[in-house]
């Protein structure tokens, strides 16, 4: 008979996806059933109002997509933008180019505005692209850039781009769940995210939320939206309005994401936000006893994904393949100009756990003196141990 390959457990502490809690794989157990059936609707109904809470919003088009968070970038993207429409996107890593690729492949003119990776955008760069672009659509940024670790200050670009009767798009990926986020106080006409991150849930689903606003540029198109999967319109009438049918919803994945939000919302918001700082700010201690800093400067680190530079004369890769198959822990590398560079690590959702974090400086610790770093055995975890008991 044929060998097949069993997955592994595995302590997943890259840029994602991340580990969940066992209630929410118990949730994917659940009963399947049509996707009409009246039980199942109000299952939906269930997940749109906890989305809401989730992205603090009162905006009543607010679903997930179907796809994993790219989905929700094209979804945004595809149906706010026609040809020849103008797009300003903020580009300070490798999800902010991808913003600006998919509105190119919409026909949008596409004005960038580009910042090094580790670093913010500057509201002033982009306050003259509005004003130099002349009518602008949209303008798109990234909240957390999975890349580098950065985040994005948000409410003044939500200002600047309804100074300009602009749309402010934001990518919410790394950020809904695990940095404060205010969808509606920030101005915030369009966001979208990923379920395999700081919601803590399974890949497989792209949370996403339009303003009146928004909603009303979308019911103004003049052309077809180009995706018919992607179409908010039509899964608008099924998730929101008429119960039209549009196309078979990943049952299993929507009952995981109630369970996750349900998680979230009885943990409160403002309670999680502050486990993913305190557990951020654990790691970043012990990785500093360990000749690392983070990429991004300090103030605008976020706190699910630290990008850390890896010390001089290591072989980032070597490391990391060894924290996988002698640890069993991934952690990520590096995009583009950092590759090489940095080692992306995650604390986001379930796997934001201070024993996750002191099992990493372990192993980490461990490796690295293998490698010949000078450190003190235990220093990190010391260092670690410090932050989590001072709070």
């Amino acid at each position: 008979m044929q060998q097949f390959t069993e997955p592994k457990e595995r302590l997943l502490l890259g840029p994602g996806p991340s580990n969940v809690s066992p209630r929410v794989i118990r949730a994917m157990t659940l009963p399947l059933m049509g996707y009409l059936d009246p039980t199942f609707l109000k299952v939906m109904d269930e997940v749109t109002e906890l989305l809401r809470q989730a992205f603090r919003t009162s905006n009543e088009f607010t679903l997930p997509v179907s796809g994993t968070g790219t989905s929700g970038m094209e979804a945004a993207l595809v149906n706010m933008l026609e040809p020849g429409d103008t797009a300003v996107i903020g580009t300070h890593g490798l999800f902010g180019q991808r913003l600006a690729d998919i509105a190119y492949r919409c026909g949008a003119n596409v004005v960038t505005v580009t910042a090094e990776w580790g670093k913010t955008l500057d509201p002033a760069a982009i306050e003259q692209a509005l004003k130099d672009a002349g009518q602008v659509k949209l303008l798109a940024v990234v909240h957390v850039e999975t890349s580098t670790g950065v985040v994005q200050p948000l409410a003044p670009l939500g200002e600047l781009a309804h100074n300009h009767n602009a749309l402010f798009l934001v990518d919410a990926v790394t950020s809904l769940g695990g940095v404060d986020l205010r969808v509606d106080e920030w101005g915030i006409d369009i966001c979208y995210s990923a379920t395999q991150k700081c919601v803590g849930s399974p890949p497989g689903l792209s949370p996403i939320t339009l303003s009146p606003r928004a909603v009303e540029v979308l019911r103004q198109r003049q052309t077809p939206v180009q995706s018919f999967y992607l179409d908010l319109l039509q899964l608008e009438r099924y998730w929101l309005t008429a119960r039209t049918y549009h196309h078979t919803v990943s049952m299993s994945n929507i009952y995981a994401l109630r369970e996750a939000l349900i998680i979230a919302m009885e943990e409160g918001l403002e309670a999680r936000y502050e486990r993913h700082q305190r557990n951020a700010d654990a790691l970043k201690a012990g990785l500093a006893t360990l000749g690392m800093q983070p990429l991004a400067e300090k103030g605008s680190q976020a706190n699910p994904l630290t990008a850390a530079l890896v010390p001089n004369g290591i072989d980032e890769a070597r490391v990391r393949r060894s924290l996988l198959e002698e640890y069993g822990i991934e952690i990520g590398g590096g995009f583009g100009p950092l590759a090489g560079k940095i080692w992306r690590i995650g604390l986001m959702g379930e796997s934001s756990k201070a024993s996750h974090v002191l099992t990493l400086l372990h192993a980490l610790e461990a490796l690295l003196l293998r490698e010949g770093c000078e450190i003190s055995p235990g220093s990190s975890m010391a260092a670690a141990h410090q932050v989590l008991s001072a709070k």
